[in-house]
């Protein structure tokens, strides 16, 4: 009798451990099915109940502030005693134009500066040329004149101190400022 119930207990003990899925494990989920070298992996069972995808959620992220974008950048710089827009900084000019164009109800200032080289009312003057030389140039490309505002800080604002070129290519500048920034 000893033995029956030694038989017994093995066989169900290596019933147990058999590979054939039971009723619960049919409705497991397929994370919990691994499938193993020699056993592909099985397609989740249909139950029936219609699923439906996943919402995405668009972020939309504002070009003037995402550092990847060329709009985050602002200032277009000047050679000495000069307001042509340089070679460089026209992608950046057209780049705001276009944004303007497409976006009616935004506004910037343009603000001219330069170094410290030169009478005040020299650099005020100068300032204002270089801040209407991009005003003009977006309007070329398409934003309204009434979009654009103008000011010349002339040497006001630095934006680098010191007496050296680097210190005076640094703020010979026009800084596109939006609306509400």
């Amino acid at each position: 009798m000893r033995n029956v119930v030694t038989t017994l207990v093995v066989l169900g003990v290596l019933a147990g451990c058999s590979s054939t899925p039971t009723k619960e494990q049919e409705g497991a989920s397929v994370e919990d099915r691994k499938p193993t070298v020699s056993q592909p992996a099985q397609k989740p069972a249909d139950t029936g109940v219609a699923t439906k995808p996943l919402e995405t959620k668009t972020v939309t992220v504002n070009p003037l502030k995402d550092p990847a974008n060329v709009l985050s950048k602002r200032s277009v710089y000047f050679d000495y005693d000069s307001n042509i827009v340089k070679d460089e900084f026209k992608p950046l000019v057209t780049a705001h134009a276009k944004y303007l164009s497409q976006n009616r109800t935004a506004h910037v200032t343009v603000q001219g500066n330069t170094d410290e080289r030169g009478s005040r009312e020299y650099n005020i003057a100068l300032g204002q040329r270089r801040a209407d030389a991009v005003k003009q140039m977006m309007q070329l490309l398409g934003a309204s004149p009434q979009q654009i505002e103008t000011v010349s800080f002339g040497e006001e604002k630095p934006r680098a101190e010191g007496n050296d070129e680097k210190a005076y290519a640094e703020n010979r500048r026009a800084d596109i400022v939006y609306q509400g920034e």
